[in-house]
């Protein structure tokens, strides 16, 4: 078969496609992003007639997909980890559905928050929801997890999840494809009332995912993806999760390991084969990239006397992500010491980009807080969120996806005047929506500002549901058309600009100032493909 060189975001996208996929539904968020852009860019997905969409947010994305799984086909729905809490509701109810055609929930995690707020492991959600969990520890795992999630998802009728982690995501290996699967024809479920989540119905579907729980626990033990690998030097026993093997192989230059070791790749945890190990072995390492989920489990279970590290006995560090280095120290090698680098070049923090157009729009601000003080200022995630640096200094905090509407509404109710909210045009219509709507109910003294660059720029310009919806959506949710104002965040236009926010600020009531201009890096790239386009033409 054809073997093709592919991050592991991609290796899940091309999986997913030869497994006979129908359907993916994301919202975008790093380093989940690229498995629904290749989708999206593959022509093969396109002659298949894949369906590959951005959702308004992460929470649409996964019902989407439910439904799709719920006609017969094969679904998957694509998030980081902050992200499943937003789709939080859809994926603990869906165990309790269950699935019709296979439906795949890949989630990225991001430990030591490369560009995340937290280091949250989805594991926990895995584990509460009761489904099937699938943790690869390379690119080619990754591929071949993904023909088996569907084909677990069918058997069992539920919902399986692949956890995978930033460093997978975004390293490349050679992948070799298996032969591609027809996709499902539509097919109702057999059970007309399995996704009625009435309490009477859903006791009798609660009953059968608990029920379930040892056909998962026997499927995991039996599973290929989780191996007992034998050891001479039975001082230690190491239980090694995901992509923690290969941060472990990597200390053992022969992947000659002396210590027994359990891979573990599928939830639930395989209890045969640690208990074997625990057995065999005086006391047991545990290694995993994210919480101590695993360790915690072990002590669990088994209790009784022998000394089991990790991540909370200080083993291994508590936060960040794992490496070759810090398994090493947790095998009690000693490291080589690092050379100290002379800095030849400063360090250079993130930064707005030069000719964005959050740089006039945060000017433009400044200048108007300079009449009210500092610490008024309420924001979101996106681009804009580095206005919190120097030169700007803008905001005051960027807690989750559309909370600083609510924030602001909350801080108002308090007495702080004025109170502001920053939001991005796709953050608006991921969760900020809401929030609007609570402030115009009760009438709060609150000014939006929403910064409107017309894509999604933070993961890379996808598309945003807010294009061309803005003021409408404004005016439906019940903003006095008075009090919506637009204008041109341009250097030449900043008097106006001042102005205008001024004017919102001081309004006693509920204000929306959207500042329009495209992304510099999307308007570029626009131009870009406009030239391309010119010069084949003109070629031919």
């Amino acid at each position: 078969m054809q073997k093709l060189l592919l991050l592991g975001d991609e290796a899940i996208a091309q999986a997913a496609i030869d497994a006979g996929m129908s359907g993916v539904y994301a919202y975008p968020g790093t380093p989940s992003t690229e498995v629904t852009e290749y989708v999206r860019s593959s022509r093969e997905a396109r002659e298949k007639g894949i369906v590959a969409t951005w959702c308004a947010n992460e929470k649409t994305a996964a019902e989407t997909a439910l439904g799709m799984s719920y006609a017969g086909r094969r679904t998957m729905t694509c998030m980081k980890h902050v992200g499943l809490n937003v789709a939080a509701d859809a994926f603990i109810n869906s165990s309790i559905t269950g699935a019709n055609g296979g439906i795949i929930f890949l989630v990225a995690d991001d430990p030591s928050m490369h560009s995340s707020q937290n280091e949250q492991d989805s594991r926990f959600y895995g584990k509460f929801a009761m489904i099937p969990i699938l943790e690869p520890s390379n690119q080619q795992e990754a591929y071949n997890m993904v023909h088996y999630g569907f084909d677990l998802s069918e058997k069992f009728q539920i919902p399986v999840m692949i956890r995978i982690t930033t460093r997978l995501a975004h390293s490349r290996a050679g992948v070799v494809r298996k032969s591609s699967h027809e996709q499902n024809k539509v097919g109702l479920p057999e059970n007309l009332r399995q996704f009625v989540l009435l309490p009477a119905i859903a006791r009798k579907q609660y009953k059968m995912l608990v029920d379930n729980q040892p056909a998962f626990l026997k499927e995991s033990e039996e599973s290929a993806f989780n191996t007992y690998l034998p050891g001479k030097d039975k001082s230690l026993g190491i239980i090694a999760c995901g992509l923690a093997y290969n941060y472990l192989i990597e200390n053992f230059p022969e992947r000659d390991i002396p210590f027994p070791v359990v891979k573990v790749q599928q939830y639930p945890l395989p209890e045969k084969h640690i208990r074997r190990l625990y057995e065999e072995c005086d006391s047991l390492l545990v290694l995993e990239d994210g919480y101590p989920i695993v360790e915690e489990m072990v002590k669990g279970f088994l209790n009784l006397g022998k000394p089991i590290k990790g991540r909370l006995d200080g083993t291994i560090p508590r936060t960040g992500e794992l490496n070759p280095n810090i398994v090493g120290a947790g095998l009690g090698f000693e490291q080589e010491e690092t050379l100290d680098v002379p800095s030849l070049v400063a360090a250079r923090p993130p930064s707005l980009c030069k000719g964005c157009s959050h740089i006039d729009s945060f000017t433009a601000l400044n200048e108007v807080l300079e009449i009210y003080g500092r610490g008024r200022v309420f924001s979101d995630i996106g681009c804009y969120t580095l206005s919190a640096l120097p030169p700007y200094e803008s905001i005051n905090s960027c807690v989750d996806m559309g909370a600083s509407i609510t924030m602001a509404k909350g801080a108002a109710d308090a007495g702080l005047v004025p109170a502001i909210a920053v939001i991005g045009d796709s953050t608006f219509t991921h969760s900020g929506m809401t929030g609007l709507l609570d402030a115009v109910n009760d009438k709060s003294n609150i000014t939006v500002i929403i910064l409107d660059n017309s894509t999604t720029g933070m993961t890379g310009g996808q598309p945003s549901s807010a294009l061309g919806k803005i003021e409408d959506i404004c005016k439906g949710i019940g903003v006095d058309e008075d009090h919506i104002r637009v204008l041109k965040p341009l250097r030449k236009h900043h008097e106006e600009n001042v102005q205008i926010m001024k004017e919102e600020i001081e309004y006693n009531g509920v204000s929306v100032v959207i500042p329009r201009r495209e992304c510099i890096q999307t308007l570029n790239k626009r131009m870009r493909d406009k030239f391309k386009e010119k010069a084949k033409a003109a070629g031919k």
